[in-house]
C-alpha cells in the first residue's frame, strides 16, 4: 500500500509539473505576441503618420496637375502615390496583426460567405489545387467583420496552395463547437469559453514541423524564399481572429498536410454581442467615400502635433473652402476656444503629447457639449481608449487618409451640425 501510494504520489507531482510548465509556456507565449504586437502597432502608427504626409502631398500636387501642359510630372506623381497607397496597405496588415484595426462585425453566415468565394478562390489557386467545401445549413452565425473574415480565408488558402507546388487539394469546412475552460486555459489569445463557429482551412500539403508551428504567426516569419512573401499573413489571421474574441489552432506535421482553424464567437442575436473592445468605435476606416459633400459653412479647429500631416490637412481643407485653425496640441486648442475662437467642428489626433485626443474632446464638451468631435488615428482602436463606445457628435478617421475623404468626412459633420446653410 505503502508503494502504490508512493507511485500515486509521483504520478500527482509529475502531472502537477507538467500542468505548471504548459502554463508557463502559454504565459511565456502570450507575453511574447503582446510585445510583438506592441511593436508592430507602434511602428504601423508612425508609419501612418509619415503616409499620410506623403499620400496627402500627392494628392496636393495631383490636384494642381490636373490642368497642367506636362503628363509626365503626372505620371510620376501617381506612381508615387500607387506605391504609398501600397505602404498602406503594408501598415493596416501590422495593424491587425497589432489587434488594432477598426473592425464592423455583425451576423456573419460562414457558408454563404465561403460559398460566395469559391470562384475567386478557384482562381487564386490555379489548376493544380483543387478546392472542396463542406458547410452544412445549421452552422450558427458568427459574430465578426465579414471583409475581414474574407481576407483571413484568402491568406490561408494562398498559405495551403504555396505549401502544395506539385498540386493538391484544398478543404474549406464550417462547424459549431462549444469550448470550455480547459480547451482555451492554454491560448494565448484570451478567448472565453462558450460557443463558437469553427471555419477550417486544411491541405494536403508540405506540412510543418512543430518549431515553425511555434511561429508561425509572428509578423515578417516566412519559410517561403526571400522575397516571395512578407510573413504577414497568418500574423495578420492571428490578429483579426484574437481581435473578434477568437482563438486560431494549427495542426499539422511534415509531409501530412496542415488544418488552420479560426473560432469565431458565435453571434446570439443580440446586437454588439461579443463585440471586441474598441471594435464598434470605427464608424469608417481609410478609403473611398461615396462623394465629398457640398462645402458648408464653418470654421475647423485642426490640433495635430507632426507638422506635415497638420500642413496636409490644413492645405486640403482649405482648398475645399473651408477656415481652417491650427493647433500642436490639446493644451493650445484649448488655449484658442478659451480666448473666443468660435470653432464649429474640431479635428485632432488621437496620439497627442500630453493631453490625448480622447481627453481633449472631454475638455472640449465640458465648453461647448455641441462641438463635434472628428478623431485621426494610425490605431482608429485608440480613439475609443478600449471603452468600445464613441460619445454622439463624434467620429473616426483612419490614418493614413485621402485628403477627399477628409475633407468628405468634415463637411458631412458640419452639414450635420449646422444644418448644411451655405456660407
Amino acid at each position: 500500500l505503502r508503494t502504490m501510494a508512493a507511485v500515486v504520489d509521483v504520478s500527482a507531482r509529475l502531472r502537477a509539473e507538467a500542468e505548471r510548465e504548459r502554463a508557463e509556456e502559454a504565459l511565456r507565449h502570450s507575453q511574447k505576441m503582446d510585445a510583438l504586437g506592441q511593436l508592430t502597432g507602434g511602428i504601423a502608427h508612425d508609419f501612418n503618420n509619415l503616409l499620410t504626409a506623403i499620400s496627402g502631398n500627392l494628392d496636393l500636387l495631383l490636384s494642381r496637375l490636373d490642368t497642367a501642359e506636362r503628363a509626365d510630372l503626372r505620371d510620376y506623381a501617381t506612381h508615387a502615390k500607387v506605391g504609398a497607397t501600397r505602404a498602406a496597405g503594408l501598415t493596416q496588415r501590422l495593424l491587425a496583426f497589432a489587434r488594432r484595426q477598426p473592425l464592423r462585425p455583425d451576423a456573419t453566415e460562414p457558408c454563404v460567405l465561403v460559398q460566395g468565394m469559391e470562384d475567386l478562390l478557384r482562381r487564386t489557386v490555379g489548376e493544380q489545387v483543387s478546392i472542396a467545401t463542406d458547410c452544412p445549413p445549421d452552422v450558427w452565425a458568427a459574430w465578426c467583420d465579414s471583409n475581414q473574415l474574407e481576407i483571413a480565408l484568402l491568406n490561408l488558402v494562398v498559405n495551403a496552395r504555396d505549401a502544395m507546388p506539385d498540386g493538391g487539394r484544398i478543404t474549406i469546412t464550417a462547424a459549431n463547437a462549444h469550448l470550455t475552460a480547459a480547451d482555451v486555459a492554454d491560448d494565448a489569445s484570451g478567448a472565453a469559453p462558450g460557443d463558437y463557429v469553427v471555419l477550417t482551412v486544411a491541405d494536403t500539403g508540405m506540412g510543418m514541423p512543430p518549431d515553425v508551428i511555434k511561429r508561425a504567426f509572428d509578423p515578417f516569419f516566412t519559410t517561403k524564399p526571400i522575397g516571395q512573401g512578407t510573413g504577414l499573413g497568418l500574423s495578420q489571421v492571428y490578429g483579426f481572429v484574437s481581435q473578434s474574441r477568437g482563438l486560431v489552432r494549427i495542426d499539422s506535421e511534415s509531409g501530412r498536410g496542415t488544418a488552420v482553424r479560426l473560432y469565431l464567437p458565435r453571434c446570439d442575436g443580440e446586437e454588439g454581442a461579443g463585440l471586441p473592445t474598441g471594435a464598434a468605435a470605427a464608424p469608417a476606416a481609410n478609403g473611398a467615400e461615396d462623394g465629398v459633400a457640398d462645402n458648408t459653412a464653418g470654421t475647423v479647429l485642426l490640433v495635430e502635433d507632426e507638422a506635415l500631416v497638420r500642413m496636409v490637412a490644413v492645405q486640403a481643407l482649405e482648398d475645399a473652402g473651408l477656415d481652417v485653425v491650427e493647433a500642436s496640441d490639446g493644451a493650445e486648442a484649448l488655449e484658442l476656444l478659451d480666448g473666443g475662437l468660435r470653432a464649429d467642428l474640431v479635428v485632432t489626433d488621437v496620439g497627442l503629447p500630453g493631453m490625448n485626443g480622447r481627453q481633449l474632446a472631454e475638455a472640449v464638451h465640458e465648453r461647448r457639449p455641441e462641438l463635434g468631435v472628428l478623431f485621426m488615428t494610425g490605431y482608429a482602436y485608440d480613439a475609443t481608449l478600449g471603452t468600445g463606445i464613441l460619445e454622439p457628435g463624434c467620429e473616426v478617421l483612419q490614418k493614413p487618409f485621402e485628403t477627399t475623404v477628409l475633407v468628405a468626412r468634415v463637411t458631412g459633420m458640419l452639414a450635420q451640425t449646422r444644418g448644411g446653410a451655405p456660407r
